[in-house]
């Protein structure tokens, strides 16, 4: 993409997440789940990775996704509707150890279904938090949407606790990991729900899906 439809990418998507956001639904089961209509975007990612203020920076609102000190604390998949054009979605966290397991069975059970079975769902953006880079839940999770054929896409969560050679370490280290996985997009967005690096580049891409 040259430099001219690089800065349409990226006032489209200031254009579409300067728009209304709304809360749609918040379901803990799948057979809660609203309509297929539009276009929708997920967030997935290990618990207290930063989902919910990730989904807050880029529609410029604070309190649009729950954030909390506790980690887990997101149970079920919420929808927010984006100016009329895109469907996000916020998913419970992974690998908290202080969630029962039947608790964390349940939520695997529901996200497992809502993958597999959403044809609107046409990305995973799946955060990795900068600091402790990939882990094995996250192995786990690019190995469930590598066998079933669902794109996602690695966002680093939390870039303003890294120094530069920690972050160039960090990007390579995770471009050998996704190389080979059929399902990964190639490009590894860095982002700071803090200092704002990397949300108007996620924004831009993003807004692709929007009316698709």
């Amino acid at each position: 993409m040259g430099p001219d439809e690089w800065a349409s990418a990226l006032e489209t998507g200031r254009k579409l997440f300067a728009g209304p956001c709304d809360f749609v639904a918040a379901v803990p089961t799948i057979d809660r789940l609203p309509p297929i209509t539009l276009t929708e975007v997920a967030f997935a990612g290990r618990s207290n990775v930063g989902k919910s203020s990730l989904v807050n920076a880029l529609t410029g609102r604070n309190t649009l996704a729950r954030t909390s000190n506790t980690p887990g604390r997101t149970q079920q998949l919420n929808f927010f509707l984006l100016a009329e054009k895109l469907l996000l979605v916020d998913m419970p966290g992974y690998g908290y150890a202080e969630v029962p397991k039947t608790e964390a069975a349940r939520w695997a059970n529901v996200i497992d279904l809502y993958l597999r079975g959403r044809s609107t769902l046409r990305r995973v953006c799946l955060l990795v938090d900068a600091r402790h880079g990939v882990k094995k839940n996250d192995l786990d999770s690019m190995d469930w949407l590598d066998q079933r054929a669902v794109p996602y896409q690695i966002i680093m969560t939390k870039s303003d606790k890294l120094k530069q050679k920690d972050r160039d370490d960090l990007l390579k280290a995770t471009a050998d990991v996704i190389r080979r996985r059929p399902a990964a997009h190639p490009e590894i967005i860095v982002t700071s729900a803090e200092t704002g690096e990397g949300i108007a580049t996620l924004r831009a891409v993003l807004s692709q899906f929007a009316g698709s």
